[in-house]
């Protein structure tokens, strides 16, 4: 694998929660839910942007997850659709945004970060992890392969989607009992946390850029990157469960602060106008970027050096 492959990640929480059949996201292992111990072990192994498809619960499920950096999809049609219809619309949406993404429905949430880090090196185009002949979640698909994923209309779903590709899928053999689905054995859940936690330990670090007050953050770092992409603050809006007046405050107080325009409004056409990020505001976001990124590699070598290798933790 080359060096600097970019890894995305996908989360399906778009179940029907009122059936007792399907999985609720926000059900809790230990004392966060499901759908936040998968990001928090996505974010362990340092894959980004994480996106997460929501259906019932939606606003619940946004709440839960604020704070957390992740871009939420919503599939309306959750009611009637089927699951990898779920599935289609988080690899539509981040296709194009990384190299290659991990998959997993919200059924599979206990497989560690080392698990997932063996994954990314193994440098195959199409994996899914294996414990003791048995294949689980979550999946690991080249972003050269969904083009294929999205053309299928089969009602084999994933499953069908992957056999028409024509593709092999490399078993990765793992010791990882947390790669098979868990949400309708709370015994084993049980079993399987205390393990869980030690392998998410993680410092948990908050960048922020202030002076009188907080004026940027990881929130309006992902604010601007959705409106790079989508041109709408609007639809950067919906994708980060953020109000449409809150985010123009945000814009609004940090071009105050920076002194310069960090977005480009073009007003017309028949659809309106579309919000690009100016050559300043893409220079700063880049930026930005590049000093998190320093700063929690260093924040985690360091916990590492103190804690883990120490043996105090």
């Amino acid at each position: 694998m080359r060096e600097n492959k970019t890894t995305g990640g996908i989360i399906v929480a778009a179940g029907k929660t009122k059936d007792v059949r399907d999985p609720n996201p926000l059900f809790k292992i230990g004392s966060i839910t499901v759908v936040k111990r998968i990001v928090l072990t996505f974010q362990q192994a340092n894959i980004s942007p994480i996106v997460v498809i929501t259906g019932d619960k939606a606003e619940e499920i946004e709440h839960d997850l604020a704070d957390y950096g992740v871009i939420f999809l919503r599939n309306k049609e959750y009611e009637t659709s089927r699951k990898f219809d779920s599935a289609k619309i988080g690899l539509d949406f981040i296709q194009n945004k990384c190299d290659q993404v991990i998959f997993t429905p919200v059924t599979t949430s206990m497989f560690t970060p080392l698990t997932l880090q063996k994954m990314l090196e193994c440098g195959k185009k199409l994996i899914s992890p294996s414990y003791h002949g048995k294949s689980g979640h979550p999946l690991l698909i080249s972003c050269e392969l969904i083009p294929g994923i999205l053309e299928y209309g089969g009602d084999m779903g994933m499953r069908g989607a992957i056999q028409a590709l024509g593709i092999e899928r490399y078993r990765l053999d793992v010791e990882d009992e947390g790669i098979l689905p868990d949400m309708d054995n709370v015994e084993r859940l049980k079993q399987l946390t205390k393990k869980h936690n030690q392998q998410i330990l993680h410092p948990f670090v908050r960048v922020s850029i202030e002076n009188e007050s907080l004026f940027f953050n990881s929130r309006t770092k992902l604010l601007l990157i959705l409106i790079q992409d989508t041109h709408s603050v609007r639809s950067a809006c919906r994708h980060i469960a953020l109000s449409y007046s809150k985010a123009w405050n945000m814009i609004n107080q940090l071009e105050q602060e920076l002194g310069y325009d960090v977005v480009e409004r073009k007003h017309g056409g028949s659809k309106g106008g579309k919000t690009y990020l100016t050559r300043k505001g893409a220079q700063f976001l880049e930026k930005f970027q590049q000093f998190e990124e320093n700063v929690r590699q260093y924040a985690k070598d360091e916990f590492n050096r103190c804690f883990i290798n120490n043996t105090l933790i």
